[in-house]
């Protein structure tokens, strides 16, 4: 299972960021699928409240479509729970619209869905290709290509594509700082770690960060872990425990 993929689980311990503006104004999440196991199917819009995962709504799908309404106190992220998976959401003024199909699914219609969901879809498609290097190692195996050249010519190709990925969610993130976006795509790109970890992304990131984002819960408590673990494992907290540590974190 790639990162982004295990991200979406992940994000079931959702953290709710609140924007400076405070809205009175009315939600609405009009749905449809395609998928007719789902018909009958109930399903749950979940955010994070205090230590708390809770529903806040809940609806049935039937022949396909399915929707909530709600007033809007603040914008939130929440995660639209489908059988044993779930859907990352921004609950945010405006007409948001969620499209789920066998291929799986995209919220769109309000501006920070739209803009979640643009870049979800080029993180994908970067992993896709970097996925497909395999496929392209079998084949040239088969057209006869010497090992080594196979190596050589991939892994430049590889490093390419982590680079672009490395790029696109640092700049997204730093775009995002004091939004609901930055925390979740920063819990996205965390989400794969074992255990959590200082690289070098990360630490550009926390360096450039303002202190709005520095406080969202998850990031203050990844970082703080991230750093306790550190010093463990060099040796500055006088700690035999580190992996065990290290394995509690997550």
């Amino acid at each position: 299972m790639n990162k982004l993929s295990y991200s979406f689980f992940v994000l079931a311990a959702l953290v709710v960021y609140s924007c400076a503006e405070q809205y009175t104004e009315s939600y609405n999440i009009q749905g449809s699928s395609s998928v007719s196991v789902l018909d009958g199917s109930k399903l749950y819009l979940k955010v994070m409240m205090g230590d708390d995962i809770k529903n806040i709504d809940s609806c049935e799908v039937v022949h396909g479509s399915f929707g909530f309404t709600g007033k809007l106190d603040t914008t939130r992220l929440a995660m639209l729970s489908v059988a044993e998976s779930g859907i990352p959401i921004v609950i945010e003024k405006g007409d948001i619209l969620v499209n789920i199909d066998k291929t799986g699914h995209k919220v769109s219609g309000s501006p920070m869905n739209d803009m979640l969901y643009e870049y979800l879809d080029k993180l994908i498609q970067l992993q896709n290709q970097r996925g497909e290097l395999g496929h392209k190692q079998i084949q040239m195996l088969l057209e006869g290509v010497d090992e080594q050249t196979i190596v050589s010519k991939l892994s430049v190709e590889e490093g390419v594509l982590l680079a672009q990925i490395d790029s696109l969610e640092t700049c997204f993130i730093l775009a995002n700082l004091d939004n609901v976006l930055g925390p979740c795509a920063f819990q996205i790109l965390t989400s794969g770690f074992p255990y959590p970890v200082l690289t070098p992304q990360i630490e550009e990131i926390m360096g450039k960060a303002s202190d709005k984002f520095k406080n969202d819960r998850y990031v203050r408590e990844y970082y703080g872990k991230a750093k306790e673990i550190l010093s463990r494992m060099k040796g500055e907290i006088d700690d035999s425990s580190a992996v065990g540590a290290a394995a509690e974190a997550k």
